[in-house]
């Protein structure tokens, strides 16, 4: 009597599904084709020709991120269709900041169990990051893995390549105290500090479906899920048409105070003009309801500034105008000052907007 024979699918993997989301989302990287990639998948590799991509001297740069607990909310909402764009915009945000334009992005999905609709949904995303970034998503991987998740949850990571000319590696050396920093609007929490917004959520009883306090038009789970800004296009476009941006900062996790003096010399801080920053709805909404102060928003949050540019004092003007072009908003944040010894690096004036 032969006994019954196991299947893999039995033990909660179904490679068909697999397959299934495939075949979905082949137009949809195929659609981040640029030169250097033809961003088709199937093979056991993506392949990237940087001689096609036009580089003389390049240098290669690599990124590798995730959202955090911000997928936890796309999980309990179903809103599913922006969240790979955060996961695109938090490596390729890191790649510009040391000048390079990002050349390719791979994903890895995770899942209990694999929803092919979900899948390609959430591959849409990240396609669209993609093409805001200019970058092929050339490869990938999903992993069916009950047991290390619960049902329909699954994360991501991402990782992005670039690539920069020798000559133009930022941050620069001639960071000196005097340097003006311009400031690039956020398009709200990005991805960061969403643990403590899911705690302040918890503390309101709001449900995800209710209408955002802040944003009487949105549900506060579309709201608080509105994507991470990409900064590619325009920082690219200021640092190649002035030559006078000498570093890039991503305010991420750890916000001013821990982001802005990792791109300067140890003997320089930054003073910054807190009244200069336009405060968006969401993060006086996070510190009231929260009771937050102001000091721990500034360490949790981007507080409505996601990206900070260096530049000559000179050229200040220039640099902004291009960035405005570029669609960006853009606010004249401070300046470079010489470090206190034992006193923070980055130090304000005034207050928040909360």
């Amino acid at each position: 009597m032969l006994k019954k024979r196991l299947t893999y699918a039995q033990s909660g993997v179904d490679i068909d599904a697999g397959n299934r989301m495939v075949e979905l989302i082949k137009p949809l990287v195929k659609s981040t084709a640029r030169r250097g990639a033809d961003a088709e998948i199937g093979g056991f590799g993506g392949l990237f020709d940087l001689k096609r991509a036009g580089f003389k001297d390049p240098v290669l740069v690599a990124a590798n991120d995730g959202v955090g607990t911000k997928v936890k909310i796309a999980v309990e909402t179903g809103i599913h269709d922006t969240i790979g764009i955060d996961l695109v915009a938090m490596s390729v945000n890191d790649l510009v900041v040391q000048g390079a334009e990002p050349l390719f992005f791979l994903d890895y999905f995770a899942t209990g169990k694999l929803d092919p609709k979900v899948g390609a949904t959430v591959v849409a995303g990240i396609a669209e990051g993609c093409r805001l970034a200019g970058c092929a998503l050339i490869g990938g991987e999903t992993a069916e893995m009950p047991g290390v998740y619960r049902g329909e949850d699954y994360d991501l990571a991402g990782f992005a390549v670039g690539a920069v000319e020798r000559r133009a590696i930022l941050p620069r050396r001639d960071i000196r105290a005097g340097d003006v920093l311009l400031g690039m609007a956020s398009s709200g929490v990005h991805s960061n500090g969403f643990s403590l917004v899911r705690k302040v959520v918890a503390k309101s009883r709001l449900k995800w479906s209710a209408p955002a306090p802040f944003d009487k038009k949105k549900k506060l789970g579309r709201a608080v899920l509105a994507p991470t800004r990409i900064y590619v296009t325009s920082c690219l476009a200021a640092i190649r048409g002035t030559g006078a941006i000498k570093a890039l900062a991503h305010i991420t996790g750890g916000g001013f105070p821990d982001n802005i003096p990792r791109v300067l010399p140890k003997s320089l801080g930054a003073r910054i003009d807190l009244t200069r920053i336009a405060v968006p709805p969401v993060f006086r909404w996070l510190a009231q309801t929260g009771g937050i102060a102001e000091k721990e928003m500034l360490r949790t949050f981007n507080c409505g500034v996601g990206m900070i540019a260096v530049v000559e004092p000179g050229a200040a003007d220039k640099v902004a105008a291009i960035l405005k072009r570029e669609g960006e908003r853009v606010v004249r944040l401070g300046d470079v000052v010489a470090a206190a010894k034992g006193k923070p690096r980055v130090i304000y004036d005034g207050r928040l907007g909360l």
